[in-house]
């Protein structure tokens, strides 16, 4: 039931934010693109190219990025067991597994398919967690990747830069360009409230969807361990421990990937936060303890 309503989350979000584009295309290629949807597909398009690059690639940038190595089974045979385990009763292939050198405990999961996957966990997390928790956060991590949250990420990222786009060139444009065709149509309130709203409204849906994202991961997780307990005794320890840690150095493009965010946001800043709060994500998992 919750990865259902989770999944209708993410649909409903999505097709607001392909709207979103196609009411900002539509006001602002009638102001600035000549009348057209032209300048609004030739934004799509770019959108569509740079992501599709970043997802093709997605394992090899996130990695880099984040400076994390390799680690072979013999450093690591209780990491590999964990795994092993999960994917064998998924029937998933094995990923890459990789430690990220940070002390905060943080986890996360990449790559366009279960072929191409790899995980990586902090330094931080395996001084924390025992192996029970540790279990929670890799079947969460490898429930990102059978649910392709990878790809729709992806696409949520590609119609969100595509509104950036268009509303930025529009912001230029009437800045450079004497603000496009004249006001009497009545047109010049609305284009400007897109080229200043739509990228807001854009990157709030986007986070809203990885939001939704995160707390399907915690429902297919815990399925797939039989158990929502080791999670969400996971998120208390690392929630807490990291409070006492430097926070991680990472990119914020790539925050959303991490089983917590390393951002922490407080009142207006949570619309803009990739995951669930804490007590959402306990919640969620203790109705889940009954039934798995």
């Amino acid at each position: 039931m919750v990865t259902a309503r989770n999944t209708m989350k993410t649909l409903l979000f999505m097709g607001v934010l392909t709207a979103l584009l196609l009411l900002v295309g539509d006001v602002l290629g009638k102001r600035y693109f000549g009348g057209s949807a032209n300048g609004m597909l030739f934004f799509l398009f770019i959108a569509v190219a740079i992501n599709f690059a970043s997802y093709w690639w997605s394992d090899k940038i996130v990695l880099k990025v984040t400076r994390s190595r390799p680690v072979t089974e013999q450093e690591a045979p209780w990491l590999y067991r964990i795994v092993r385990e999960l994917t064998q009763k998924s029937g998933m292939p094995m990923p890459r597994l990789y430690v990220m050198p940070a002390p905060q405990p943080n986890a996360f999961a990449t790559g366009r398919n279960e072929q191409h996957a790899a995980v990586a966990v902090t330094e931080g997390i395996l001084q924390v967690l025992n192996e029970e928790e540790l279990a929670g956060v890799l079947a969460h991590e490898l429930s990102h990747v059978r649910n392709h949250d990878i790809l729709i990420g992806a696409v949520a990222a590609t119609v969100a830069a595509g509104i950036m786009m268009l509303a930025r060139v529009a912001m230029f444009g009437a800045i450079f360009g004497g603000g496009g065709r004249n006001d009497r149509d009545g047109g010049g309130l609305g284009a400007l409230l897109s080229i200043i709203l739509a990228p807001i409204a854009a990157v709030m849906i986007q986070m809203a969807v990885s939001r939704s994202r995160e707390a399907q991961a915690d429902a297919s997780g815990a399925h797939l361990l039989g158990d929502a307990t080791p999670l969400a005794n996971a998120l208390i320890k690392i929630d807490a421990a990291s409070k006492r840690t430097p926070p991680l150095a990472v990119n914020p493009a790539v925050s959303h990937l991490f089983l917590q965010s390393p951002f922490r946001g407080q009142g207006v800043a949570k619309l803009f936060m990739s995951h669930p709060p804490l007590e959402e994500r306990l919640a969620q998992l203790r109705e889940l303890g009954a039934r798995v």
